[in-house]
């Protein structure tokens, strides 16, 4: 978490959170939701403006947490702004060269490939890998790097797995209502 958000959460600790205004497609892309936006229908129906602003997508990447409830947000400052899932939590960039698979989130957070702890894929062939950080769904341009991964041993044969299922399995929330 940056300092200058560690600092404003100092100053100003009991800033309500805010519901339904940022999501996160299986593609690792943000949404900002404005009110009107989310007038039309829950995310990802409604998706509302993709982020391009590359700093604002590095902020709330490295500001981007679990609650104990397994509710994902991003602290912008001293408000907990909670995140619609399209998917999984994470969203995995995979690369298969020389031999080797590089793994990493659509945040930029580097993950070990030794540190796999299974593959699963859904009802609609979706790959996912789990790894320390958590369950996350593989970018579908990366499939090509994914079954390198396989045929190399790399990732193991993928277990089936419904895609309802997984928020309970693994401890998340996709779609974050306002208390």
């Amino acid at each position: 978490m940056d300092e200058i958000v560690k600092q404003a959460m100092a100053k100003w600790p009991n800033v309500p959170a805010c519901h339904g205004w940022l999501g996160l497609d299986a593609r690792g892309n943000w949404y900002l939701r404005d009110a009107e936006v989310q007038t039309t229908g829950p995310f990802p129906t409604s998706r509302g403006d993709r982020i391009e602003h590359e700093k604002l997508r590095d902020f709330i990447g490295r500001n981007y947490l679990e609650d104990d409830d397994g509710r994902w947000f991003f602290q912008n400052g001293p408000q907990r702004v909670f995140v619609d899932l399209e998917n999984t939590p994470w969203v995995w960039r995979l690369r298969f060269e020389s031999g080797e698979l590089h793994i990493h989130t659509h945040t930029g957070l580097s993950q070990r490939i030794a540190a796999l702890q299974s593959a699963l894929t859904d009802e609609e062939g979706r790959l996912y890998l789990v790894l320390p950080a958590g369950v996350g769904v593989v970018h579908p341009q990366d499939m090509v790097d994914a079954a390198a991964g396989i045929e190399a041993g790399l990732i193991s044969s993928p277990e089936e797995v419904m895609f309802s299922d997984l928020p309970l399995r693994f401890g998340f929330v996709r779609l974050v209502l306002a208390v």
